[in-house]
């Protein structure tokens, strides 16, 4: 499993992402928009909301923005009304790609969408095409990159929360749950005093594809292009980034 974890690849995909502010701010725009979807609006009543703000606070994003992402996701934005819409296709190499959007026009985004597949070499399929190679869970990392935590004891917390599966990779641990308990297991590790890096309900690929340094980077193109969509949300792939 080791270099072939999700934080291998957020840790890789957030150098080159982090050198742009207006990207620093998008991906914690997301991040609330997600945490408030999935566990409302409310960060007292949200372990994962409150973190994603402490985070977004942290890079100066302005609360204004902050804002506007819990009020798209708990529908009280004024003006619009946004719908959510997930995509499915193959890069190039048939790398699986998803893509999850919030828009206020369908028409449009479907345009903008296919036109990303079309112009980097992959093609936008049929619904369902490529989720069967996505499970749908919980999500944490809890960064140890000088080896200072007890990893016995930091996997007996989580799983005593709730969690299913503890990983270290990286100098990370990779803490994996069910949907249904993520909220509850982040709680639970927050209550203990550990600083959670990472924390989302997200799709994690079930098997991950390497491809050669060209096509590699054709599928990270088509995703950067994907990603800078105001209206896309996220994009899960199970390209393997190398270094």
């Amino acid at each position: 499993m080791a270099g072939h974890s999700k934080w291998s690849n957020i840790k890789r995909r957030k150098g080159a992402q982090d050198a742009k502010r207006g990207k620093i701010f998008m991906r914690h725009a997301k991040d609330i928009y997600t945490t408030a979807k999935q566990g409302g609006g409310d960060p007292d009543m949200n372990a994962s909301l409150r973190l994603a703000i402490e985070k977004a606070r942290a890079v100066n994003m302005p609360n204004d923005n902050i804002e506007r992402a819990i009020k798209k996701a708990t529908g009280t934005l004024d003006g619009a009304s946004y719908e959510e819409v997930t995509y499915e296709g193959y890069g190039p190499g048939g790398v699986a790609v998803i893509v999850q959007v919030l828009t206020d026009n369908r028409n449009r985004t479907a345009a903008e969408v296919r036109h990303a597949f079309n112009k980097n070499g992959g093609n936008l399929g049929e619904t369902g095409c490529v989720a069967f190679m996505f499970d749908r869970k919980g999500y944490i990392i809890i960064l140890d990159e000088d080896g200072s935590l007890d990893e016995d004891e930091l996997t007996m917390e989580a799983i005593e929360a709730g969690a299913d599966d503890i990983e270290f990779d990286e100098g990370a641990f990779e803490i994996y749950t069910t949907p249904e308990s993520f909220d509850a297991v982040c709680s639970h590790l927050l209550d203990a005093g550990y600083s959670l890096e990472e924390s989302e309900v997200t799709l994690i690929p079930q098997n991950y594809s390497e491809l050669p340094e060209d096509e590699e980077g054709k599928v990270l193109n088509l995703v950067d292009m994907l990603e800078e969509d105001e209206d896309v949300q996220d994009v899960h792939h199970n390209l393997q980034i190398s270094d």
